[in-house]
C-alpha cells in the first residue's frame, strides 16, 4: 500500500513524497482512511509507529476548505508537553508547505503576546498544551466554539501529568458535534472512560498490543553491583563502536545535571534535558543533538515521550524507570520509523521490583546481560568507599554480641544473688541494691578467673557502704544493742537515773 492508496490530496502527496516517505506505518494506513471519513478514532499504538503523521495529514486535507476568524481556532490538538506540541508544529510546517492554513502553538515558557497576536489573526489550527489554554482561556482571549476537530496526544501522559480534568473541562467548551482523534501508547481504565464520555462511536485502530514494544529494538538488562558502579559501565557501553549517538535517561533531574557534567569532563559532546529549563534552552539542546553537534543527551522523562529523532542508535536507562509504561516510552527514542536500535536498562540490586513490574506489563522477558568484566575494578569504587566498607561492618556485628553479654551477665548476677539470699535472709533487700552497682561493669563477667577472687573480698564492703549511705537507722541503732545487754529498759531516757526515784515512800 502506498500513501497515494489513502484518499489524500496530490498536493499533500508531494510533500509526503518530498519528505522522503513511500510507504505508511501500520498506524497510518488504519487511521487515514477513517479520519477523511470525519470517523472518530481511538488509535493504540506504541512511540515510533508515525501515528503523529496519521492525524496531521487528513487534518491539512480536510481543513483546506474554509475560513479561520479572529481568536477561534478551526481545529485543536492537545499535548502533553511543550516539546510534543513543538514537534507537531513541525511537522504542520512539512507537510503543509504546499496549502495555506495558519498555525499556532499555545505552550508556557514562550511570550504570550505573540501567540495571543496569532489568535487574533485567527488560526486554522491551535496546538497548545492543556495548561496555557486553560489560562487564556480563563482570560477571556480564546474561543473554541467554532473547533470542529479536537485531537488528544499521548492521552496516557496527560494521565500521568494530571491533566485529565483540564481535558474534560476544554472538552464541555467544544461544540458537541465535532470529530475527535484520540491516540495513546497504552489504554489504562481512565483514559476509557474518557474515551466513552467524549468520543462517537470510534473507530479503534491498535496496531499493537497496548504497552508493547517496538520489535525493531533490541533490549538488555545490565546489571551493575551497585549505584556507584553505573558510570564505568556506562562509559564501557558509549565506548562501543556501534553506539553513534545515545540518550541517556535518569529519574531525577540532579542525576540528569550531575551526569552530564561527569560526561563532559571524560571528553564526550553530551548535553542535557529536563524540567527546569527554559523552553528556548531544551529546544537548543534538541536541535544541537538533531544536527550532530551533541552526540550524547542525558534527558529525564520529561524528554521521554514523542520526541522525533531520526537516527538515535541507543538508548540507556542510567536508571529504570518507576513506571513501566515511561520504559515502553523512552526506548521507543530508538528504531523509529522501521530502523533497529539497542536499548539498555542499568538494574541495581533495588531495582528488581521495577524490571518485575516492567516485564509484566510488556509482556516479554527482557535478555539479562551481566556486568563486563573490567566491571570488577569498578565494584570498589573509590578508595574513601574502601576505607567506608570496615566501618559500616563493624555497627552490625555490634548489636550481635550486645544482645548476648546480658543475657550471659544476668544468669551469672542470679546465681551469685541467690547464695546470699539463702544465707543471710534479712538482708535480702541489700543485696538487691548492690545489683546495680556490678551492672556498671558489664564485661567483667567475662573474665571469671579474675572475678571469682575478688567476689568475696570486695563486694561485702560494697553492700556495707551502700547500707550506710542508703539507710542511716543503723548508726544510731548500735548504742541501744549495747545498753540491752547490759539489761537497762529502753525507755527512751539516755541519763543518768536519779535516787529519789529509787525512793521507797512510807517505807
Amino acid at each position: 500500500m502506498s500513501f497515494a492508496d489513502l484518499g489524500l490530496s496530490d498536493e499533500l502527496l508531494k510533500a509526503v513524497t518530498d519528505s522522503g516517505y513511500t510507504e505508511p506505518t501500520p498506524i497510518q494506513a488504519g487511521a487515514i482512511p477513517s479520519v477523511l471519513m470525519m470517523r472518530d478514532i481511538i488509535g493504540i499504538a506504541q512511540t515510533g509507529t508515525g501515528k503523529t503523521a496519521s492525524f496531521v495529514l487528513p487534518m491539512i486535507d480536510i481543513l483546506a476548505h474554509g475560513r479561520s476568524r479572529a481568536r477561534m481556532p478551526r481545529s485543536l490538538i492537545l499535548e502533553p508537553t511543550r516539546e510534543l506540541a513543538a514537534q507537531v508544529a513541525e511537522n504542520f510546517e512539512k507537510y503543509g508547505v504546499n496549502s495555506h492554513l495558519s498555525m499556532a502553538l499555545l505552550i508556557g515558557g514562550v511570550s504570550m503576546g505573540d501567540q495571543l497576536a496569532a489568535l487574533e489573526k485567527g488560526v486554522d489550527v491551535l496546538i497548545a498544551t492543556p495548561g496555557r489554554l486553560m489560562d487564556l482561556f480563563g482570560r477571556g482571549k480564546i474561543l473554541l466554539t467554532g473547533c470542529s476537530m479536537l485531537v488528544i496526544d499521548e492521552a496516557d501522559r496527560m494521565l500521568d501529568m494530571g491533566f485529565i480534568p483540564d481535558i474534560e473541562e476544554i472538552c464541555t467548551k467544544l461544540p458537541k458535534t465535532r470529530q475527535t482523534l484520540l491516540f495513546s501508547a497504552t489504554m489504562p481504565p481512565p483514559i476509557k472512560k474518557l474515551a466513552d464520555k467524549f468520543l462517537s462511536n470510534p473507530k479503534t485502530i491498535e496496531v499493537s498490543r497496548p504497552a508493547s514494544t517496538n520489535l525493531n529494538i533490541k533490549q538488555y538488562l545490565v546489571t551493575v553491583a551497585s549505584q556507584s558502579a553505573k558510570r564505568d559501565t556506562l562509559r564501557r557501553l558509549l565506548d562501543q563502536a556501534e553506539v553513534t549517538n545515545a540518550i541517556i535517561f535518569c529519574n531525577r533531574k540532579t542525576t540528569v545535571r550531575d551526569l552530564n557534567k561527569i560526561l563532559k569532563q571524560a571528553g564526550l559532546k553530551s548535553g542535557e534535558i529536563h524540567g527546569d529549563m527554559e523552553q528556548r534552552e531544551r529546544l537548543a539542546e534538541l536541535e544541537l543533538f538533531k544536527t550532530g553537534a551533541v552526540n550524547v543527551l542525558v534527558a529525564s522523562d520529561v524528554a521521554a515521550r514523542g520526541l522525533d529523532i531520526k537516527g538515535v542508535s541507543t538508548v540507556i536507562n542510567y536508571d529504570a524507570p518507576w513506571h513501566p509504561d515511561d520504559y515502553v516510552h523512552r526506548i521507543g527514542r530508538t528504531g523509529r520509523a522501521g530502523a533497529t536500535g539497542t536499548a539498555y536498562t542499568f538494574v541495581a540490586p533495588d531495582d528488581a521490583e521495577n524490571i518485575q513490574n516492567i516485564e509484566k506489563l510488556t509482556g516479554q522477558t527482557i535478555e539479562r546481560l551481566g556486568t563486563p568484566a573490567k566491571a570488577e575494578p569498578v565494584e570498589t569504587a573509590t578508595p574513601a568507599e574502601e576505607a567506608e566498607a570496615p566501618r559500616r561492618s563493624r555497627p552490625r556485628r555490634a548489636p550481635r554480641a550486645d544482645t548476648v553479654a546480658p543475657a550471659v551477665e544476668a544468669e551469672v548476677l542470679a546465681e551469685i544473688a541467690a547464695k546470699p539470699k539463702r544465707a543471710e535472709r534479712p538482708r535480702r533487700a541489700e543485696s538487691e541494691l548492690v545489683q546495680p552497682v556490678r551492672e556498671d561493669r558489664p564485661r567483667r563477667e567475662e573474665r571469671p578467673r579474675r572475678e571469682e577472687p575478688v567476689a568475696a573480698a570486695q563486694r561485702e564492703p560494697v553492700r556495707e557502704q551502700r547500707v550506710e549511705t542508703r539507710r542511716p537507722e543503723p548508726k544510731r541503732a548500735e548504742p541501744r544493742r549495747a545498753r540491752q545487754d547490759d539489761d537497762t529498759p529502753d525507755t527512751g531516757w539516755n541519763g543518768p537515773v536519779p535516787d529519789f526515784l529509787s525512793a521507797v515512800i512510807g517505807g
